[in-house]
């Protein structure tokens, strides 16, 4: 099942969700329409409990080059208009990041700006050798946003986070690779396809295991008497589904497990 927005291409395919970024106007910025159709196809994939795994990506050769200068220039809004703008987002983007399924991110060319905070919303981050990632707010006398003060801290540590968004400095597939940014690099044929099977291979695994995770690495960083807390109580209802319960029973009659995570190709 395939949905055509006017800047999105949204497709669900046996349980995996592929959300792209379509405007190649505007090298998938983030202007007005693209945020509303992103927030309505969040929404979505939030609604639908059929769908187990999302990717995030971008058509033509780009993954997203941030926001809409042009827009920002011209639409005139006061501070409390920004402030409320920026609201506006955080509802999907907070959406996005906390969903309780795995998303992968498959950046090929730029992620600039918002489209680098966009791809670090994501659980894994899957590129291609000529993408490049940059906090560029810098360049035009802006701060990072759509939650850049939460993601890439908790990736690349407060010190190189401090570095990357002060610099507004290209950081190369490589480089992005050594840095935790990316998981994985592919050649652009393959990213996709690599993408969707590693999104696919999650179709298997427990829905609440997969949840727990992400809600108990949500906290992570903080006091450890709280995270052990989360973790015995976590673990309890893992304990109590029916996956674990099938998991371990294949595991007793030496059958191959449902959950793969797939080999390279």
């Amino acid at each position: 099942m395939t949905t055509e927005f006017q800047c999105i291409r949204f497709e669900v395919s046996a349980q995996v969700a592929t959300l792209t970024l379509d405007n190649p106007t505007k090298r998938n910025a983030l202007d007005p329409a693209m945020r509303e159709e992103l927030a309505e196809v969040v929404a979505r994939v939030q609604r639908d409990r059929d769908i187990r795994a999302l990717v995030i990506t971008g058509a033509n050769g780009h993954f997203c080059s941030g926001g809409d200068l042009r827009n920002i220039a011209t639409v005139g809004l006061d501070n409390q208009g920004w402030r409320n703008r920026l609201q506006d987002l955080h509802g999907w983007l907070q959406d996005l990041i906390t969903l309780d399924r795995p998303v992968i991110a498959a950046v090929d060319g730029a992620a600039a700006g918002a489209g680098f905070s966009l791809a670090l919303m994501a659980d894994f981050v899957l590129a291609t050798p000529r993408a490049r990632f940059c906090m560029s707010f810098m360049k035009v006398g802006l701060v990072p946003d759509c939650g850049a003060f939460y993601t890439l801290p908790r990736i690349v540590g407060v010190q190189r986070a401090k570095e990357l968004m002060l610099s507004a400095r290209d950081i190369e597939a490589d480089e992005a690779l050594q840095l935790g940014i990316a998981m994985e690099l592919h050649a652009p044929e393959q990213l996709l396809p690599r993408a969707q099977a590693l999104a696919a291979s999650f179709v298997n695994a427990s829905p609440a295991a997969v949840s727990l995770v992400k809600r108990a690495l949500a906290g992570w960083g903080g006091e450890l008497p709280p995270l052990l807390e989360n973790e015995a109580n976590a673990q309890a209802l893992a304990m109590s589904t029916a996956e674990h319960r099938t998991a371990v029973n294949r595991f007793l009659n030496k059958e191959a497990p449902l959950f793969q995570w797939p080999a390279l190709p």
